[in-house]
């Protein structure tokens, strides 16, 4: 079976599944996306990995798996989504330590938290995406005044994506100084709506 590569498009809430959150990995080279059902620390946890500008006053369980890994010469080649059963994705770590591989099973959502933290690819098998893949039209290819009705908030059945409006009549300096006390806070969740405003404004 053909393995293809994976991106991670974004993350959005669950309105139905207190604390849970839908995590969207598109292919590489095609339009098909996979939505993955995660869990709120995880979610955080991936969102932080992936905002650079964001550092935590104390290492996530990620981080510390990723600087105890970094201490005993353990990299992470890649991730494999190999298995889906009844809705559930199973997924491998590849490991290598003195060139020497070994495969670690483990949580989908642990795993892709790994793999943005070593820099390391994501893929899934060809007949994964066949079973539970979703395709998404390509803007630029509809027609003048068509609706986009394959977009991520509509595909995900029961999610919306992150609200950022709530920030909108702050200044940029109060912007600034609510991010670093959600940092310190460790809300994550918080702290990456925020960046998220300031980005926007200083773009």
């Amino acid at each position: 079976m053909s393995l293809v590569r994976l991106n991670i498009k974004g993350i959005s809430y669950s309105q139905t599944q207190s604390g849970a959150y839908a995590l969207v990995l598109s292919e590489e080279d095609g339009n098909r996306t996979l939505p993955i059902v995660i869990g709120a620390f995880e979610a955080q946890s991936i969102a932080i990995a992936l905002e650079k500008e964001i550092k935590p006053p104390r290492p996530l369980t990620h981080d510390l798996f990723k600087t105890f890994a970094d201490r005993f010469q353990v990299k992470i080649k890649q991730v494999i989504i190999h298995k889906l059963v009844d809705g559930v994705f199973y997924s491998s770590l590849i490991c290598e330590r003195d060139k020497i591989e070994e495969i670690i099973d483990t949580r989908t959502s642990d795993a892709i938290a790994l793999a943005t933290r070593f820099n390391a690819p994501i893929y899934t098998y060809e007949n994964i995406l066949d079973k539970a893949g979703i395709y998404l039209k390509i803007k630029d290819e509809l027609s003048p005044g068509e609706e986009d009705d394959s977009s991520i908030e509509k595909l995900i059945e029961d999610t919306e994506p992150i609200k950022k409006s709530a920030f909108s009549k702050v200044s940029l300096k109060q912007l600034n100084e609510k991010l670093e006390k959600a940092v310190q806070d460790e809300d994550y969740e918080l702290a990456a709506k925020i960046r998220d405003e300031i980005n926007k404004r200083t773009q």
